[in-house]
C-alpha cells in the first residue's frame, strides 16, 4: 500500500470565540483526508467553512487540537519542511524584484548566490515571464505576479504543494490560461497537490479527486468524488467534456446545500 504523501487523520481544531475566551468554537472536526503522492486534490465547501485551516495544518502552520498528521509515513512536528505553499494573497516582498523573490528560498538554505539566480532565471523562463527578472511587484499585472509566485514556490521543489485558491483573485480568462499553466507544471513531475477553491469547475477541471467539505461549525468531509477526466487537460475545453458536466451535477448536489447553509450562517452573523 502506497504511503500517504500527506495524512490528516481524525483532526479537530478548536479556538476560542471571538467574544468570548471562555467559549470555545470548532472549527474542523473529526476530518481524514490523504493525499498520494502525485495525486491533485481539490478541496470544495462553503465561504468560511475551514478549507484554510485544513491546510495550514498539513503545512505545520496551526497544530491540530486533536488527530495526527503525517508526511510520506512520518509525523509532522512543526513546519511542513516537505511542502511548498502559496496563498491566496501575494506573497511578493515588494522590496525585491522578480528574480529576487523567486530566489529568496534558495538563498535562505544556503544556496550559493549565483547558483541560485542562475535557477531563478531557469523558473521565471518556465512560467513565461523570461526577460522579467528586474521588474518589481508593483510593475507586474495580477496574472504575472501569480507566475511569480507559482516559480517562487515551485523553485524548492517541493514534494506537497498547498495551494489556497491562488486565482480567487484573477479575471476568468487569466485565471483560466494560470490553471493551464499549473497543471502543465504539475504533469512535468507529479507533486502531491492539496487545493483549496471555492470554485467547483475550477476543482473539477484540474484534480484527480474532490472532496466536499460541510458547512461550519465542525466542518467535516460529506462527499469525495473521483474525476476520471482524461489528461491532458485543457481547463476550458474540459468543461464541455460530458462526463464534466455529470460530475458538476453530482458533486453540486451535495455542495449545495451546505453553500445554502454558510450563507445563512453569514446572515445571521451581521
Amino acid at each position: 500500500m502506497t504511503v500517504a504523501a500527506l495524512a490528516l487523520d481524525n483532526i479537530t481544531c478548536t479556538f476560542a470565540a471571538r467574544d468570548s475566551r471562555a467559549q470555545r468554537y470548532t472549527a474542523v472536526k473529526d476530518t481524514t483526508l490523504h493525499i498520494a503522492p502525485g495525486e491533485f486534490v481539490s478541496v470544495v465547501g462553503p465561504t468560511g467553512c475551514g478549507k484554510s485551516t485544513l491546510l495550514n495544518i498539513g503545512a505545520g502552520l496551526l497544530g491540530p487540537s486533536s488527530g495526527a498528521v503525517s508526511v510520506f509515513g512520518e509525523p509532522l512536528k512543526g513546519i511542513n519542511r516537505r511542502a511548498g505553499y502559496m496563498f491566496q494573497a501575494d506573497a511578493l516582498m515588494p522590496w525585491r524584484s522578480a528574480i529576487d523573490n523567486v530566489m529568496a528560498g534558495l538563498a535562505f538554505h544556503g544556496v550559493p548566490p549565483l547558483e541560485a539566480r542562475a535557477k531563478a532565471d531557469e523558473w521565471l523562463k518556465r512560467v513565461g515571464l523570461g526577460g522579467f527578472g528586474d521588474r518589481y511587484p508593483h510593475q507586474l499585472s495580477g496574472g504575472m505576479r501569480k507566475r511569480v509566485a507559482i516559480a517562487q514556490t515551485l523553485i524548492l521543489d517541493p514534494d506537497i504543494i498547498l495551494m489556497d485558491e491562488p486565482f480567487s483573485a484573477l479575471d476568468i480568462q487569466t485565471r483560466q490560461l494560470m490553471e493551464n499553466e499549473l497543471l502543465d507544471l504539475w504533469a512535468a513531475k507529479r507533486k502531491a497537490v492539496l487545493f483549496i477553491t471555492h470554485d467547483l469547475d475550477e476543482a473539477i477541471a484540474m484534480s484527480d479527486r474532490v472532496v466536499v467539505l460541510s458547512a461550519g461549525p465542525g466542518t467535516h468531509p460529506i462527499g469525495e468524488f473521483t474525476i476520471d477526466l482524461p489528461r491532458p487537460r485543457d481547463v476550458a475545453e474540459i468543461r464541455a467534456h460530458p462526463r464534466f458536466v455529470e460530475l458538476h451535477a453530482q458533486i453540486w448536489s451535495v455542495l449545495r446545500d451546505e453553500v445554502l447553509k454558510g450563507y445563512q450562517q453569514q446572515l445571521t452573523a451581521v
